[in-house]
């Protein structure tokens, strides 16, 4: 598995595409999501916009996962090299590309708590998918020849959740979101040089 395709959830009908092109753009835009007021933007009443997207929460993680989608297509893009060096770099550029996202930011800031758990725990589907995400660009990576010793699915989620140490280290411990700290700290993991 790579990075997949960027693209919206497939809903079934375009009101439903429809809907979530408007939410994205507000969350891109910095906005908070309000369900009530995107309904009466798209002159529905909440109960269809909520058949049409689910509720908040379930749109919002389907928007972060769309942005998270394009973050790691580009990372994977951009990265250069091969094996652990290859796969450390890849996490740095992707742990640069969150922190960089003002819109993504904006909603760490303002919905802390919502953020964390739709993005990081298991109540989410996002992390999940990022975690199996770079389970196959481990997978990538071994095929072509890169060893390691631990289970493929374990190896990805050390090293999600040392992206997330970083990316979130304001929420976490007050430092400042460092990328360069991803590169280097999965480079340890992957015992490899973390120079690129």
């Amino acid at each position: 598995m790579t990075v997949q395709d960027e693209r919206a959830p497939t809903p079934g009908r375009s009101n439903s595409r429809e809907a979530f092109r408007v939410a994205l753009n507000k969350f891109v835009a910095g906005e908070r999501l309000d369900m009530q007021q995107l309904a009466a933007e798209l002159n529905v009443d909440r109960s269809t916009l909520f058949r049409w997207v689910g509720n908040r929460d379930t749109l919002l993680v389907d928007i972060l996962t769309y942005l998270t989608n394009r973050a790691l297509r580009e990372a994977e893009g951009a990265a250069t090299g091969s094996g652990g060096q290859r796969l450390a770099r890849i996490a740095e550029i992707y742990a640069g590309k969150i922190n960089a996202a003002g819109y993504y930011r904006t909603f760490l800031r303002r919905e802390p708590e919502r953020s964390l758990r739709l993005i990081t725990t298991k109540a989410s589907p996002l992390q999940r998918h990022v975690v199996q995400t770079f389970e196959g660009l481990i997978d990538k990576e071994s095929a072509r020849g890169f060893r390691h010793s631990m289970n493929s699915g374990d190896l990805a989620y050390l090293t999600v959740r040392i992206i997330e140490s970083f990316v979130y280290a304001d929420m976490i411990t007050g430092e400042e979101p460092d990328a360069g700290k991803v590169r280097q700290a999965i480079a340890a993991l992957l015992q490899v040089d973390a120079a690129v």
